[in-house]
């Protein structure tokens, strides 16, 4: 009797212990994930990008990154992912990322406000962004 005392106390304190760490480390990646600026999302690169797709890399990490973040994973409290069910092109499709760009867009999904127009960045530009997004969103489900 004693024995089955002990290996259920011993089991006990264990998955205890167990439920703890588990715990501690989803409130910490919380957290993570509310410090301004860091990803909101995590994206999976393709192995490889298109041709098109690497100039609008080398564009996004220009003119987007910095509020986009990298890989267009968001930022908190800064801007959206673009990699998200949200910007799918049934639901934003490639026109809406070129009229963004050029006009600037009122805050309706998220809340971080209004998006300013981008200076300096031309259709064609915003085309590549646009290839290189997409790219990145079918790499991650999202088509």
């Amino acid at each position: 009797m004693k024995k089955k005392i002990i290996i259920g106390s011993v089991l006990f304190i264990g998955l205890s212990m167990v439920s703890i760490l588990i715990w501690k480390n989803q409130n910490q990646s919380i957290v993570n994930q509310t410090v301004n600026g860091s990803a909101i999302v995590s994206v999976s690169v393709p192995n490889e990008l298109s041709v098109l797709a690497q100039r609008g890399e080398g564009i996004f990490l220009a003119k987007c990154a910095s509020c986009h973040g990298i890989n267009a994973a968001g930022k908190t409290e800064i801007a959206p992912p673009l990699v998200h069910k949200i910007y799918e092109p049934s639901h934003h499709g490639n026109e809406s990322f070129q009229r963004a760009v050029a006009m600037g867009v009122r805050a309706h999904h998220w809340p971080f406000g209004n998006m300013p127009k981008v200076a300096g960045v031309t259709r064609a530009e915003v085309s590549t962004i646009i290839t290189y997004v997409r790219e990145l969103q079918r790499a991650n489900g999202i088509d």
